[in-house]
């Protein structure tokens, strides 16, 4: 019986690493395009350098942005100009409920996504917070009360499954934690590629302190950033850690003293994203799916992949122009063809 077993399981994953490889050498970009999801207008640096501060008469917290942008909007969307053009900044503004997810937010979250993901002009996304002292504290739980049980589970699977489509964007993602970062919050943060922290920044999962468990990837994603042990000590007792607690065990690349305006992460994030722009968006894209995908399978399958990705950048124009820059001595001038 086992023996008869052995090939059948030997054909399974065969059949495994034949699609993690085919995925590698399937088109980047669709031929199609979705619309651009356009909550906010595009904005320059200088109005990104300026950061929050109070509104007058005892207004809510506001934060510099232009006044075409509407207070009730739950989901920023802000594409950044000069310089900086090609990073797109996620904010999310729901001060009065901790930032946490609604049905309204992740709606708006997997439509700014799906927007995103088939955008060739993007090159790196942001996600932060425009609430001071806040990313995002998971799942709205007054909002959760009043859902009937039976409402609860596709619930959390829409919270999954918009967090799985950020972890799935085909461009360099990073997380600006400029506060906390509870459940779902922090969920979403380790969707992405990066996460930088603030010291003063708390973060993470404490469902078990609900009697639930991490439902947005958290069980998952957790023990791959940071190993398995250490993972579930994490989750077994729902501890809280800060910025340094954070980056020692490597659950944050960088992190930083918070400044006066509260958005020390941010601007982090916002010099790595920089660091990105002049690299070829082709040569970006193939090397996070390489990576990516390589990482969920053995060493020999994870190379072969490697060499399919590798093969998708040989007939672009900017591989091109890389070497023609080269040459010239001059940067380059890449248009991700």
């Amino acid at each position: 019986m086992a023996a008869a077993a052995a090939p059948s399981a030997l054909g399974t994953l065969q059949a495994s690493r034949a699609r993690s490889v085919a995925a590698c050498r399937a088109p980047l970009v669709p031929a199609w395009r979705l619309h651009r999801y356009s909550a906010g207008p595009r904005v320059g640096p200088a109005m990104w350098a300026r950061g929050w501060a109070p509104a007058a008469e005892g207004a809510a917290l506001r934060r510099g942005y232009s006044s075409e942008v509407k207070t009730e909007d739950e989901l920023r969307v802000r594409y950044l100009e000069e310089e900086n053009r090609g990073i797109v900044v996620l904010g999310i503004n729901r001060a009065y409920a901790k930032n946490s997810f609604s049905k309204n937010l992740v709606k708006m979250f997997s439509k700014a996504v799906d927007a995103l993901k088939s955008d060739k002009k993007v090159r790196t996304v942001i996600v932060r917070s425009e609430v001071p002292g806040i990313f995002c504290a998971g799942a709205d739980l007054k909002e959760r009360v009043k859902m009937n049980p039976s409402e609860v589970g596709p619930f959390v699977s829409k919270i999954r499954a918009v967090i799985n489509e950020m972890a799935n964007l085909p461009v360099p993602t990073i997380a600006a934690i400029d506060g906390l970062a509870l459940g779902g919050g922090l969920e979403l943060a380790l969707a992405c590629d990066i996460r930088v922290a603030a010291s003063s920044a708390k973060m993470g999962l404490v469902e078990t302190k609900l009697a639930i468990i991490p439902g947005g990837g958290g069980t998952q994603r957790l023990p791959r950033a940071i190993g398995m042990s250490l993972a579930k000590e994490l989750i077994f007792s729902a501890r809280v850690l800060d910025g340094q607690e954070a980056k020692a065990v490597g659950l944050v690349s960088h992190v930083l003293e918070q400044n006066q305006e509260g958005d020390a992460a941010y601007r982090k994030a916002l010099d790595l994203a920089r660091e990105f722009l002049p690299q070829g968006p082709v040569a970006m894209r193939v090397a996070k799916l390489a990576i990516n995908q390589g990482m969920e399978v053995d060493l020999v399958t994870g190379l072969a992949i490697e060499e399919a990705c590798y093969a998708q950048t040989i007939p672009t124009k900017d591989r091109l122009e890389g070497l023609l820059a080269f040459k010239e001595k001059r940067p380059p001038r890449y248009k991700g063809e």
